[in-house]
């Protein structure tokens, strides 16, 4: 926020002027505000396997309008070139893809990868758009410059905590957005319904979409609702859903209805038990099948995981530069491959000062940060990357930028990140101004990730000439309707398989799970 002690930076003047004049009790009776619109909403995140309201900041992060555009342009280069990496592995089957022929990166990196599914090559989509909604993480570095942390391109969550950030913040600081111009989010649940329709199979006139959760033990559950409430969709389970000749049909109190597009926030393993997890029963028995046949189109699709390989990950500006022939508008923060024998020597000899990370971890789940290891846990982890160093990337320490922080009722320094979301529709790649910003709430904490305590900001990224601002009270103000599908009788089930498959997917924020 500060340019120089008493001096903000131009895009926080106007936050800073207004923390500067409120009293102290002033401010924390609007934190207490926040708070109690979440707890009243039910917006809550699993920690610890307790439901939890979700900690929202009373303190804006601020991006400037030019931020924003390098920001907004490089995320949209990245999705851009996933999405062609993504169609190379899986559109070209019996030939190996172009990137490995020209030697931009290993086939064996591919096909090790855990979320490499071979049950759906040949697939491709009717409007070619394999990651319909991306999360790209973003820190930025000691010199102020944005890197890309992480790619999510399975279901990333956590966008309904963008909505409904701003709506608590436009109904406490409602002075803020008179005062300045915001650019707004509440047009996403129609940007996100109209890249779904787009995705339809060929020759469908008025498709018919769907969300499928897991259910209500998905800790992300209250954003599988909200999103299905605000795009006036249908939110269904597993058992909703049969597929009979091939297409899939949803059971209604009407009777069977033909579904075209599926958002699914449930993992690759629990969708289809004739192709990954035969004890699922939270997805539908035969959907490959029709998504082979070009029956239903499904959103995202399976397989993408590929590409959320923190190893894959690594390559990403080679592929950039191999696909698009751009140079990357957003750096990766350096990585060192362990691999590659070379590069895990230098990790190995360095190790108290690297961020040692599983390639297909996530919530900070698995992640060692070197400065603070103990010798025993060091010695631990020397001896698993020996074992298994294909498991592994190291990266240097990178100090976080910060973001002053309602601390016990102080303003204090702590560490953020941010994840935009971006929707393709197949003709323009869209970015939500903003995104969710993470913050770690501990102090000195390097880790964001809801699941290790951390909390949330509003984010503004402020509107330049020609950009729409927000209006008051965005959110309350769309036509919604709620759909509620009831399931139709089926075989009994036991409770504790359902409850526990719910709660094993949710595993991550490139998953299906609360942002992690």
């Amino acid at each position: 926020m500060l340019a120089a002690p008493g001096v903000a930076r131009a895009p926080y003047k106007p936050v800073h002027h207004t923390l500067r004049s409120m009293s102290a009790t002033s401010m924390r009776e609007r934190a207490e505000a926040l708070a109690r619109t979440y707890l009243d909403q039910g917006v809550t995140f699993d920690h610890a396997g307790e439901e939890r309201p979700f900690p929202l900041d009373a303190v804006p992060r601020v991006i400037s309008p030019e931020e924003w555009e390098t920001i907004e342009s490089g995320v949209a280069q990245r999705v851009r070139a996933l999405e062609s990496f993504l169609d190379d592995i899986y559109s070209r089957e019996g030939e190996f893809p172009r990137a490995v022929h020209e030697g931009i990166i290993p086939w064996s990196l591919i096909a090790t990868s855990s979320h490499f599914h071979r049950a759906v090559a040949g697939i491709r989509p009717s409007n070619g758009v394999r990651i319909h909604v991306a999360g790209i993480d973003l820190i930025r570095d000691e010199k102020g410059a944005f890197r890309v942390l992480e790619d999510n391109a399975r279901v990333p969550s956590g966008v309904s905590y963008v909505i409904a950030n701003r709506r608590a913040m436009t109904n406490v600081f409602p002075e803020a957005f008179a005062t300045m111009r915001i650019r707004p989010v509440h047009e996403y649940p129609q940007m996100l319904l109209q890249a779904l329709r787009a995705a339809a199979p060929d020759g469908t006139s008025d498709p018919t979409v769907v969300v499928l959760t897991p259910g209500v033990h998905n800790s992300a559950y209250f954003e599988h609702a909200l999103l299905a409430r605000m795009m006036g969709v249908e939110l269904v389970e597993g058992r909703d859903l049969v597929c009979r000749g091939g297409q899939v049909r949803m059971r209604t109190t009407r009777g069977e209805q033909p579904v075209d597009v599926i958002y699914r926030r449930i993992d690759d393993d629990f969708l289809d038990p004739v192709h990954f997890r035969g004890d699922s029963v939270l997805g539908v028995a035969g959907l490959v099948s029709s998504l082979r046949a070009g029956r239903a189109t499904l959103a995202n699709a399976i397989g993408n995981g590929v590409a959320d390989d923190k190893l894959i990950y690594s390559y990403l500006p080679d592929l950039i530069r191999f696909y698009l022939d751009e140079d990357p508008i957003l750096p990766n923060v350096d990585t060192y491959r362990c691999n590659e024998p070379q590069a895990l020597d230098v990790v190995l000899g360095r190790l108290e000062e690297m961020v040692v990370k599983p390639v297909d971890g996530s919530g900070g789940k698995g992640l060692v940060i070197g400065p603070r290891a103990s010798g025993a846990q060091l010695d631990a982890l020397r001896r698993t990357l020996l074992d298994d160093p294909r498991g592994w990337i190291a990266q240097p320490v990178v100090q976080l930028s910060t973001v002053p922080t309602l601390i016990e009722g102080s303003l204090r320094p702590r560490h953020v990140d941010l994840r935009p979301f971006a929707v393709n529709d197949g003709d323009r790649i869209r970015v939500l101004p903003g995104g969710l910003t993470r913050v770690a709430l501990p102090e000195g904490e390097l880790v964001v990730n809801s699941s290790q305590g951390g909390g949330s900001k509003d984010t503004w990224v402020l509107a330049g000439r020609g950009s729409p601002a927000s209006a008051r009270a965005p959110i309350d103000t769309l036509e919604t309707r709620e759909v509620v599908v009831m399931s139709a009788p089926t075989a009994p089930r036991d409770d504790g398989i359902v409850t526990t498959q719910q709660q094993q997917q949710q595993q991550s924020s490139r998953g299906g799970g609360l942002p992690c």
